[in-house]
């Protein structure tokens, strides 16, 4: 996103998202198994509670309106009915995402659940302007959708865009951003696989994607001329968050011991399972079936859900498998979200 100059104009400053990182997957892995796994694994189980911390209350930018601001970006996204959840805590300790205001360290946030390999003690958003003007507010609910799981879409490949490079470098080499090479390649020139990205268009509008002045992009022709601002939710923005994370409006399916639930999913898709247990001991969940699955438990407490364990099976040859102890009439959730399927294509979960 760009910072609003003083005088109204907008400046190119940009957010500088760090390098996301991939699953290693292994050689012999079919394309349609890879992709599978590259297009979720950077998403969160629907119905997660993301908490947020502030690590200052304005820094050098202002005082508690930055903070408010950033409230009212999650509260956005969570105002279109997905099934994600936002939750501010005091206790860096206890969150997911790390916001702080800092003017020389720019904006930036890492991409969904590349935040959970962040040290607790670090920031994993940073604001570097003013968040109460336009171009401010839409900065807030640019970086937070980096939270939740999307990246640039100028990166997308779907756009067909071909830039002049050489401008490209010299211009975000210069003030305000001061971009050695490799941030410009990563933020601006680097494409995003097929395999990474959902759908087969280009949102323009989207508010995950940059503003961009006159010269810098050669084709499409239409957009010599620059890429106006995106100030707020576009409609593609809002049909695909809420393809990722959609309501959660049933309550979960109860789930006994050494019974098994068949999953009837599809790429992305998630089943939801309560589990109360009749004694205190040490408990296995886990999936059966040629899949690629994320698997993960909370428990449900007085103040909502709260993260236990999880495993990722994806990319190899064996099934989901969650070891714990659970507690003597607590109320647990199992989620299983499904990356994909071979062979039959019947997966089922089960805990004893």
């Amino acid at each position: 996103m760009n910072a609003p100059a003083d005088n109204g104009t907008t400046m190119p400053r940009y957010c500088a998202q760090p390098p996301q990182t991939k699953p290693v997957l292994r050689p012999d892995l079919s394309p349609a198994r890879a992709r599978a796994i590259l297009l979720v694994h950077a998403k969160w189980i629907n119905g997660t509670v993301l908490h947020y911390a502030f690590l200052d209350q304005g820094g050098d930018i202002g005082g508690p309106e930055q903070l408010d601001e950033v409230r009212h970006a999650f509260q956005s996204w969570k105002d279109l009915g997905i099934g994600l959840e936002f939750q501010e805590v005091t206790d860096p300790g206890d969150s997911e995402i790390r916001v702080v205001f800092q003017e020389h360290e720019g904006s930036a946030s890492y991409v969904g659940t590349d935040n959970l390999h962040i040290g607790t003690s670090e920031p994993t958003m940073t604001f570097g302007w003013d968040l109460t003007t336009r171009y401010g507010k839409a900065t807030a609910l640019h970086e937070t959708g980096h939270a939740i799981g999307f990246a640039h879409e100028h990166q997308n490949p779907f756009a067909g865009i071909v830039w002049d490079t050489d401008k490209v470098y010299e211009d975000l080499g210069g003030p305000p951003n001061n971009w050695p090479h490799e941030v410009t390649f990563n933020n601006i020139l680097r494409k995003l696989s097929q395999d990474e990205v959902t759908g087969s268009t280009w949102d323009p509008d989207s508010i995950m994607e940059y503003s961009f002045g006159p010269g810098l992009i050669v084709r499409p022709e239409r957009y010599r001329g620059g890429i106006p601002p995106s100030l707020g939710l576009s409609a593609t923005d809002k049909e695909r968050v809420l393809q990722w994370y959609p309501s959660l409006h049933a309550q979960p399916s109860r789930l006994e011991p050494f019974q098994s639930a068949p999953l009837r999913l599809a790429t992305g898709e998630q089943a939801d399972f309560e589990i109360v247990p009749s004694d205190t001991r040490s408990y296995q969940i886990g999936t059966f079936g040629d899949s690629d699955v994320v698997l993960a438990l909370f428990e449900d407490t007085p103040g909502g859900l709260r993260y236990v364990t999880a495993d990722d099976d994806s990319g190899q040859d064996r099934n989901g498998r969650l070891e714990t102890r659970l507690v003597k009439d607590h109320h647990y959730v199992a989620r299983a979200r499904l990356y994909s399927t071979w062979g039959s294509g019947s997966i089922a979960l089960m805990y004893w």
